[in-house]
């Protein structure tokens, strides 16, 4: 996980949507533990509380399962869950934009589906 926090966001937001990303990526996959919550607070020098909040958050989506005295587990399908919520959101919030931008610059779909994304725009073709 990066260490870096921003100030728009609380922490323990940032953290979760963190373990989310790591689950989308395949970095943590079902049945795999999360890193503990007294490793975390005391590898990012947060306080036990803002990271349980922020597990809490992935236990109350149903993405995590607790296992008293164990830890914090990903539960099976976490990934393909994560998977259609966030095409989901895509599809409500970013598409509209993106669909606003074409029109307005006039660009043609199909040379669009031609392009090769550029390094810049964060595309990887490997």
């Amino acid at each position: 996980m990066d260490p870096k926090w921003n100030e728009d966001q609380p922490i323990y937001r940032q953290l979760r949507d963190r373990v989310v990303a790591m689950i989308l990526e395949g970095v943590l996959g079902d049945g795999d533990a999360l890193p503990s919550v007294r490793n975390v607070a005391a590898e990012y020098r947060l306080n036990p509380l803002t990271v349980l909040k922020g597990y809490q958050e992935l236990v109350d989506e149903g993405l995590v399962e607790k296992k008293r005295g164990r830890g914090m587990f990903v539960n099976e399908d976490a990934r393909t869950q994560l998977l259609k919520d966030e095409r989901q959101r895509f599809l409500d919030k970013e598409w509209p934009k993106v669909v606003a931008t074409i029109k307005r610059l006039e660009l043609d779909v199909a040379d669009l589906l031609k392009q090769e994304p550029s390094e810049e725009a964060g595309g990887d073709n490997d």
